[in-house]
């Protein structure tokens, strides 16, 4: 097996970017209200789809403010190194998020990375200082109720491709296309709901480890002893 048997799908907030850009932008703008919408999606009363709708309906800025805002928020300092690494042996990486479409293109063109193909939702200008989200990326079958259904877009791109799917993530929006995706490179939340679910994966804290990791991908070595877990630590320690 070799790297070009694989297909890249990548995380943003908190991946790909350092922040988790929503939050920033609630922790900045948001009105009275998103934090029991937040505290009611943790709970698992309500979808992220539903969370975030609410949320952002709940933002009160301008345009301005807005791209003030993105023009502070970071890129992982090694993400444009991978981007490059693995574009330079021609695998395919695109994008997958549950985020904001205006705010993943406004940050990604600071770095020139605004080519990758973005998967997410929308974010729309409703006034001069409302705004309201839309889903074109959802699926009524989608049981964590979240706006852009990984998993659906996992299994079409990997329909579509022939190729494996390699997820790189790190929260909740990512468990359930972690279950479907070939391999896992694993932060944060991702890493415990993968050891719970024993899904392949391998832990990372930034992407220079996953540049790090690249030549165990490419000869197959990671993927193979990660069907055997109790060599997991000394494959990653020594990569």
């Amino acid at each position: 097996m070799t790297l070009s048997d694989w297909t890249i799908l990548c995380d943003f907030d908190g991946t790909a970017a350092i922040d988790d850009t929503t939050d920033t932008l609630l922790e900045s703008f948001g009105q009275d209200g998103w934090e029991i919408l937040e505290a009611e999606w943790r709970a698992g009363k309500i979808g992220s789809r539903e969370c975030m709708a609410g949320q952002i309906g709940l933002l009160d800025m301008d345009r301005a403010q807005l791209d003030a805002h993105l023009e502070a928020r970071k890129l992982d300092a090694s993400f444009a190194d991978f981007v490059a690494l693995v574009r330079s042996l021609d695998v395919p990486i695109a994008i997958l998020s549950d985020g904001l479409d205006y705010a993943i293109h406004k940050i990604l063109s600071r770095y020139g990375l605004d080519w990758l193909a973005v998967t997410s939702n929308k974010l729309e200008s409703v006034e001069e200082r409302r705004w309201k989200l839309s889903f074109p990326n959802a699926s009524s079958e989608c049981q964590s109720g979240s706006g852009t259904c990984k998993c659906a877009v996992s299994v079409n791109t990997s329909a579509a491709s022939g190729k494996r799917v390699l997820l790189i993530g790190d929260g909740a929006s990512d468990f359930c296309i972690a279950r479907v995706a070939d391999f896992v490179f694993a932060k944060g939340k991702l890493i415990k709901h993968c050891i719970a679910n024993n899904i392949p994966h391998v832990p990372i804290a930034n992407f220079s480890d996953a540049i790090a990791l690249m030549p165990s991908l490419i000869s197959g070595e990671l993927v193979k002893r990660a069907e055997h877990p109790i060599h997991l630590k000394d494959l990653v320690s020594h990569a």
